[in-house]
This record gives C-alpha cells, sequence and structure tokens, in this order.
C-alpha cells in the first residue's frame, strides 16, 4: 500500500495527521466557528500547536463551544475561573483578549465570519517546500490591521495569517500532498 504525501510539518504524532487530513485548509464558516479558530490561533501564540490540538475539547468546554454571544457575557469571574482550569493554556492577557473579542465580534457588521473571508486569497502561489510557506504575507497584514480596526487583540499578521490558513482562506498545502487538490475547489464561499 502506498503511503499518502502530505506536507512536511506533519509529524508522526496522531493529533496532527488527523488535523491535517481532516481539518487545515478546509474552509471553516460561521461566526462561532471562525471565533473559535482565531481564539484558539491566539491562545497557540509562543506555544506549539499540538499543545492547542491536545486541550481543544478542553478549552471548547471552558468557552462554552466558542458561543460567541455566551463568551460576550463573561466577566471577572468568568476569567478567574478559566485561569484555575488546568485543561486550558492559563494565561490573563489570552483569556481577557478571548472574552474582549466575542464582545467585538457581536458588534461586526456581517459578521466575523464574512469579515475574515473577505481576505481570502486564492491567487496564493502553491508551495512545493515548505520554505515556500510565509508566515505573513500582504493579505495577513491586511486581515490583522482590519481585525484590529474594530477593536479585536492577540491578532498580529503572523496570528492572521495561521487562522487564514487553517480556515481554507488560503491553501498551503504543499503541490504534491494529497490533501491540495481536495481542498482547491472548496475554498469560495457559499
Amino acid at each position: 500500500m502506498t503511503e499518502l504525501r502530505r506536507c512536511g510539518w506533519v509529524t508522526s504524532a496522531p493529533d496532527y495527521l488527523a488535523y491535517h487530513d481532516d481539518e487545515w485548509g478546509r474552509p471553516v464558516r460561521g461566526d462561532d466557528r471562525v471565533f473559535e479558530r482565531l481564539t484558539l490561533e491566539a491562545f497557540q501564540s509562543g506555544l506549539s500547536w499540538l499543545t492547542i490540538l491536545r486541550k481543544r475539547e478542553n478549552f471548547r468546554k471552558a468557552f462554552d463551544g466558542f458561543s460567541i454571544a455566551a463568551v460576550a457575557e463573561y466577566g471577572e469571574a468568568d476569567v478567574e475561573r478559566l485561569l484555575t482550569d488546568t485543561g486550558i493554556v492559563r494565561n490573563r492577557a489570552k483569556i481577557e483578549a478571548a472574552v474582549a473579542n466575542a464582545r467585538v465580534a457581536l458588534e461586526v457588521s456581517g459578521g466575523l465570519s464574512a469579515l475574515v473571508w473577505a481576505h481570502a486569497d486564492l491567487t496564493a502561489p502553491m508551495p512545493k517546500t515548505l520554505a515556500d510557506v510565509p508566515a505573513v504575507t500582504p493579505g495577513s497584514k491586511a486581515l490583522a490591521k482590519e481585525l484590529k480596526r474594530h477593536g479585536f487583540r492577540f491578532v498580529g499578521p503572523t496570528t492572521a495569517y495561521a487562522l487564514m490558513q487553517a480556515i481554507g482562506l488560503v491553501n498551503d498545502h504543499l503541490a504534491d500532498c494529497w490533501v491540495r487538490e481536495t481542498v482547491d475547489g472548496l475554498r469560495l464561499p457559499t
């Protein structure tokens, strides 16, 4: 049996394999679903993505399934509760940013998903090697700037690009990765 070719960042960790094969780069739409990914990317800043993947279910429970409306209602008691939750990354600045970002997301005209998807880059060049995959692009700088203009926190250009990659705004699967062709036709918003 021939082994499937995958992007070089995928390791033998089953969490990475499943994430790469089933999620990464596939379109994610809907305000709560995009909010979840934005929040997780912000929590990942400075950490391994594998750490976040392994804690994702705990994050979902701790943050009410990433319901924007629910998280926007969090107060100081909720922040303190989250700071004692060993199942998530306990970083006050990131927790407070998640709450603030939920409040901002409620105010985005047209919704968070539409704002983010307006920055899809369907013309990005196909990477052949990991060296061809950028950490920041003009598109991620523009998305970060727009998110910050609305008042979002922990959304620099690198985090914005990681979000773009994760939810299908760009297709950074390598040219010889088996997932690439399955994702290409899915990126246009419906």
